[in-house]
């Protein structure tokens, strides 16, 4: 099997992918790239068999109502949402919540932050995926689902911190993750694409988020808990590494359905 990760930017510039090769003797970085426009999102897409994408795949429920409601001037719909609560549920999706419950890292707010350039998009992409490959699922149950690579880093126990920039500092923070991936995923053939990932936070977020999206493929991720399932398909759900990094390689599944949150 093959899987694709997109570490999205609102300008293709910085935006990066990679895509691994699974076999069942090792996995293989085939493709690392930079400067990745939509079109070519679409037809990597196509040739993988999970996508994972570091962006908000939607928007938090509660937020079109509250703009409709102010676009007509219905003060009762707005002052739904009012106070600190109110604004939070307007803020953050219900996995943006789930996400900082679990590994105490807060997402950045798709709806109240410059993340949402990026979101934007992501939903055109998103399209475009749907007119020639077919809708996705927002909650990752078909070949989309959205990632946070510096949460699967945690998680899987690496240093998650400190690793974006340009610096020296940031540089050396890179390296670092890599030689632990090298030891923690002896299996996982980087090829001449080592020193790319140290030089750029984008493609190595980008790797993290192809072997993330392998966790998905072999039910490795909290899927979505059945209270919040209405949600997930409206505002997207980020699978997380429920265990080793060791367990992507393991062994092979793929998910009727996403597991429950445990």
């Amino acid at each position: 099997m093959k899987t694709l990760g997109v570490d999205l930017a609102a300008d293709p510039k910085k935006t990066a992918v990679a895509a691994i090769h699974w076999t069942g003797e090792n996995a293989s970085l085939t493709h690392l790239s930079l400067a990745v426009t939509d079109d070519e999102i679409v037809d990597l897409f196509g040739t993988t068999d999970v996508t994972g994408i570091d962006c908000p795949l939607g928007w938090p429920e509660a937020l079109l109502p509250f703009l409709i409601g102010h676009q007509l001037n219905d003060p009762q719909t707005v002052l739904e949402q009012d106070g600190l609560v109110g604004r939070r549920r307007l803020a953050y999706r219900a996995t943006d919540r789930f996400v900082t419950a679990t590994t105490g890292i807060r997402p950045l707010s798709v709806s109240a932050d410059r993340l949402g350039h990026t979101a934007m998009r992501c939903a055109a992409i998103q399209a475009k995926i749907g007119q020639v490959h077919g809708t996705q699922s927002r909650d990752g149950a078909g070949k989309l689902a959205e990632v946070y690579p510096a949460a699967s880093l945690k998680l899987w126990g690496f240093k998650a911190t400190k690793y974006k920039g340009t610096g020296s500092a940031e540089t050396l923070a890179r390296r670092e993750l890599v030689e632990q991936l090298k030891v923690e995923a002896p299996w996982l053939q980087l090829g001449s694409h080592e020193e790319k990932m140290v030089a750029s936070d984008d493609l190595l977020d980008a790797v993290i988020a192809s072997l993330t999206a392998r966790a998905v493929a072999v039910a490795s991720t909290y899927g979505v808990d059945p209270s919040l399932a209405s949600s997930a398909r409206s505002e997207g759900w980020i699978h997380l590494p429920s265990g080793h990094l060791g367990d992507v390689f393991a062994h092979f599944k793929h998910p009727s359905q996403p597991q429950a949150c445990r």
